[in-house]
């Protein structure tokens, strides 16, 4: 595992729209959109997205990751539009450490105002990481047992890669 850390770069309210790249990595796309500075969306289409463009802050920094650039994305800020309970268990995604991996009993007692005892509330952890809108940046791939938006490839090699 490298310990540099990327030059952090700002994302401005003039940061609008969506970005793709291939990954040899993956072997896929990454694609990040962003609306007003704030990501909004993450993917990782396996056809190259008609309507991107190949640069972009963000996408920059998630290239750099890749490349073994170790970076928690903390200072990146995505849009969680999702309800209050599940925006808990994602931020407690957020603060999994780089190389690390819990179980979703350990995100929901990380997750504010939820209980790991609490049958509803493991089962709010795995709806919000399989509606995680923001994959790398929310790394659900640091979450064992539970699938969350990350493709079960693309996961795998990202824990090998945080692993190196």
């Amino acid at each position: 595992m490298s310990g540099r850390r990327t030059t952090r770069v700002t994302v401005t309210a003039d940061d609008t729209g969506v970005t793709a790249r291939y990954s040899d990595r993956l072997e896929r796309y990454v694609q990040v959109g962003t609306a007003s500075g704030r990501v909004v969306a993450v993917s990782f289409p396996t056809t190259e997205p008609a309507d991107a463009t190949a640069g972009g802050a963000v996408l920059d920094r998630v290239f750099d990751y890749l490349g073994g650039t170790q970076d928690s994305f903390d200072d990146v800020t995505v849009a969680l539009t999702v309800p209050t309970d599940q925006r808990a268990a994602l931020e407690a995604a957020r603060k999994v450490p780089y190389g690390e991996l819990v179980d979703g009993v350990q995100l929901t007692r990380m997750a504010a105002g939820l209980d790991p005892d609490d049958d509803g509330d493991r089962q709010t952890v795995q709806t919000a990481l399989r509606g995680n809108p923001a994959p790398v940046l929310v790394p659900d791939h640091r979450v064992e047992g539970v699938d969350g938006a990350t493709p079960s490839a693309v996961a795998d090699r990202l824990r090998a890669l945080e692993r190196e």
